[in-house]
């Protein structure tokens, strides 16, 4: 009888180490690879100056809050915008997200940060923003927002 127990109990944990053990992704196991999509959006950003033409922040158009500055994105991470007689500085960077809850696997992320005060219209660009699309004139990224689910979007060209 006792065999029959330990048996029956040896059973039961191996199923359960088992179900736990087995996994609901279908991925293959080998790891996402974003090195080429981040250096292209890289190379991209650095290839010259660039001008906000569109930013909407929650359903609010407040492109004109960046109108006249261009904007430099340089190989030492610095970020740079001057209208000419104001300068802005910050950091910039792309980084792979694929560790993130997001939907997509292969997530990339356009990082932002001018460390200015939050009453400075430069502080709404702080985001690590998704690539929409990116060409050699035109960078689209998009965030939306995890607190109250805004989506923002911003658009740079090419001067």
């Amino acid at each position: 009888m006792k065999k029959r127990f330990y048996f029956g109990l040896l059973i039961m944990l191996s199923f359960s180490l088992m179900s736990t053990t087995c996994s609901t992704d279908d991925d293959d196991g080998s790891p996402n690879d974003n090195s080429q999509q981040i250096a292209q959006a890289v190379s991209t950003a650095q290839s010259g100056t660039w001008r906000i033409t569109n930013f909407n922040d929650s359903g609010q158009n407040e492109t004109s809050d960046f109108n006249g500055y261009n904007f430099s994105f340089n190989s030492d991470g610095t970020l740079v915008a001057t209208n000419g007689s104001n300068t802005v500085n910050g950091t910039w960077s792309v980084t792979d997200d694929s560790s993130s809850s997001s939907s997509s696997s292969d997530d990339i992320d356009f990082n932002i940060f001018f460390p200015v005060p939050a009453s400075n219209n430069f502080e709404d660009l702080n985001d690590d923003w998704d690539i929409v699309s990116i060409s050699s004139t035109r960078i689209e990224l998009i965030d939306i927002s995890g607190g109250n689910g805004g989506t923002d979007m911003l658009t740079f060209e090419k001067n």
